[in-house]
Order: C-alpha cells, then sequence, then structure tokens
C-alpha cells in the first residue's frame, strides 16, 4: 500500500513538473501582435525569413519557447495616427503650413513584419516620429512643385501625390498608410484671403444685387396686398350701404302698413255703416207711406223745408270735414284719404236718403 502511494505521488509530481514547464515555456500570439522568437535557428518559417534574420516571427497562434536559449519580443500590430504638422513653401515662394494626419499599422505579411521588427521592436514608441518625418520630406517636396490656387483645388491631388511618394519608403519600414488626409493649409501671409477676396466681393455684390430685388418684389406685393384689401372694404361698404337701405326701406313699409290697414278697416265700416243707413231709410218710408204720408201732407212744406235746412247744414258739415280731412292728408295721405272717403260717402249716402224720404 505504501508503494503504491510512493508511485502515485511522483506521478502527480511529475505531472504537475511538467504543467508548469509547459506554461513556462508556451508562447502565444494575440490577435493584434505578433511575436518576435531570437534564438535557436528555425528553419519552419515561411518565406526562409528565419534564414534571412535569424529569427521566427509567430502570429495568431502559440509556440514553444526554450528559456534561457529563446528570447519572445512582442511587436503590436494595432493602428497607429500621427500627426503631421509641416511649415512648407510652395511652386510660388509662398509659405503655408500643412496640417493633417496618417493612420498606419505594421503589414499582416512575414517581410513587412521582418522589416518593422529590425528597425522597431525596441523602439516601437518612436515610430510616429519617424513617419513623420518620411512624410513631412515627401510633403514639402511635393508642396514646392505645385501653386496654392492648385492646391486649395485639388487637395485630393496633394494627398495622392504624397501618398504614392511615401509608399515605397513605408514599406521599407515595414508599415502600411491606412488613410492619408490633409486637415488644414495654414496660410501666415493670407495670401489664400487676398486670394478669395474678389470672388467674395463679387459674391456679395450679387447677394446685396438679389436682396434689394427681393426687397421691391416684397414690396410691390405688399401694395398689392393693401390695394386689394382696400377694395374689399370698399366693396363691402357699398353692400352694407344697400342691405341698410334695403332695411330702411322694409322697415317704413312696415310702418306704413299699420295705418293702411286701419283706414282700410274705417273704410269698409263706414260702407256697412252706409248700407244699414239705407235700409233703414227705405223701411221707414215705407211705413211713413203706410202710417203718415196722407196725414203730414199739409205739413209737408214745413218738413221739406227743414229737411233741406238740415241736409244743407249737414253738407256743410260734410265739405268742413272734408277739408280737415283732406288737411290731415298731407301729414298721413294714405290714410286720410281713405277717410275722408269713407266720410263722404256716408254723408252723401244719407243725404240721399233724407232727400227721398222728404
Amino acid at each position: 500500500m505504501t508503494g503504491l502511494l510512493v508511485v502515485a505521488g511522483a506521478a502527480l509530481a511529475v505531472v504537475v513538473v511538467l504543467f508548469v514547464l509547459f506554461r513556462l515555456t508556451w508562447r502565444v500570439a494575440e490577435p493584434n501582435e505578433a511575436l518576435i522568437i531570437s534564438g535557436l535557428r528555425d528553419r519552419g518559417t515561411p518565406e526562409g525569413v528565419s534564414e534571412s534574420l535569424g529569427f521566427r516571427i509567430v502570429t495568431g497562434k502559440g509556440t514553444l519557447v526554450l528559456p534561457g536559449i529563446q528570447t519572445v519580443r512582442r511587436l503590436s500590430l494595432d493602428l497607429r495616427e500621427a500627426e503631421l504638422e509641416i511649415e512648407c513653401v510652395t511652386h510660388q515662394g509662398i509659405p503655408l503650413g500643412v496640417r493633417g494626419v496618417v493612420i498606419y499599422k505594421v503589414g499582416d505579411d512575414y517581410a513587412s513584419i521582418a522589416n518593422a521588427a529590425r528597425r522597431f521592436l525596441d523602439q516601437q514608441a518612436d515610430m510616429n516620429q519617424r513617419v513623420h518625418n518620411v512624410f513631412a520630406g515627401h510633403l514639402r517636396a511635393i508642396v514646392g512643385s505645385m501653386t496654392v490656387e492648385e492646391m486649395i483645388r485639388d487637395r485630393e491631388k496633394l494627398t495622392q501625390l504624397t501618398r504614392e511618394s511615401s509608399g515605397t519608403e513605408m514599406e521599407k519600414l515595414g508599415l502600411i498608410v491606412d488613410s492619408l488626409q490633409i486637415q488644414e493649409i495654414v496660410d501666415p501671409t493670407g495670401y489664400i484671403t487676398n486670394l478669395g477676396r474678389p470672388h467674395n466681393a463679387a459674391v456679395q455684390s450679387q447677394a446685396r444685387i438679389a436682396q434689394a430685388g427681393a426687397d421691391r418684389e416684397a414690396t410691390e406685393r405688399e401694395q398689392e396686398a393693401e390695394a386689394l384689401k382696400a377694395e374689399a372694404v370698399r366693396a363691402s361698404s357699398v353692400k352694407q350701404a344697400g342691405y341698410q337701405a334695403e332695411i330702411d326701406r322694409a322697415a317704413a313699409d312696415a310702418r306704413q302698413a299699420g295705418p293702411l290697414s286701419e283706414a282700410t278697416a274705417k273704410q269698409q265700416v263706414v260702407v256697412q255703416e252706409t248700407r244699414v243707413a239705407e235700409l233703414e231709410a227705405q223701411r221707414e218710408e215705407q211705413r211713413l207711406q203706410a202710417t203718415i204720408r196722407k196725414p203730414a201732407d199739409a205739413h209737408a212744406y214745413e218738413q221739406t223745408t227743414l229737411a233741406k235746412a238740415e241736409r244743407d247744414a249737414r253738407i256743410s258739415a260734410a265739405e268742413a270735414h272734408a277739408k280737415e280731412v283732406e288737411l290731415q292728408a298731407v301729414a298721413n295721405s294714405q290714410r286720410v284719404k281713405v277717410e275722408a272717403g269713407a266720410d263722404a260717402e256716408r254723408v252723401r249716402l244719407a243725404a240721399g236718403a233724407e232727400a227721398e224720404h222728404v
């Protein structure tokens, strides 16, 4: 039993030792880095890089490293950004400042990684300055062959020429350019500002002319609108006056309708009274014919004379009444005319009845 425990313990110790040794010798390259392994010459690297440079490159996988015999260093494959601030002189002798940015990285192929490792493995912090120096020289040369007008009109040309001219040198350094942007062209002498003054003045002049035209057109439209508004107000006032006149006429007609109706009613009353008087006269005449005519022959002269006098009095009264009615007709012609006619008719009929009776 004791022997078995010893064997088991020894086996476990061996496993632990092997695991620790494996952990000490196994290195893994992250996706954004390359392992640069130097020491023993390795013939398994593609393209014979290990034969030509004497080190091994590992990317995206793990590898065994012999401690004390081989050395492992890491080269970052991340994107890097270098600011460009370069003073240049154009073909015309105009000093300009160019501001831009270069986005670059170590190439993914073994040759680029090998070139970058030989130049920057222990100086990775200085890569931005080295790239700035490369682009500064090429950018000064290109700006020196261009005019200010060309740079303003075709900034893409400046970017393309700079990228092409620096491409070979960047390739030798094991670097590739992802993006180059010229962000700003600084004009310390004011040449660009003066260059744009004529165009700016022309644009401002056109803007003032356009504004004046717009103001004039707006004024004309406002005047037309005011004229239309005044015309509408006048037409409305005319219509309102016409409506008011119609209302006044209707009110006057309504006021006159009452007196006219009253006068007509009175006229009808007078006519009816006249007819009643005629009937009464006829009845009285018949009664007189039957009972009084013979006894009254002697008294006929007296009655005739009295009747004539009474008739004359009634006629005079009727004439006076008619005159009074005529005077009242001046203020209310229709009503007075109707009443006067009715009274005259009644008096005439009464007088006729009396005359016939006599």
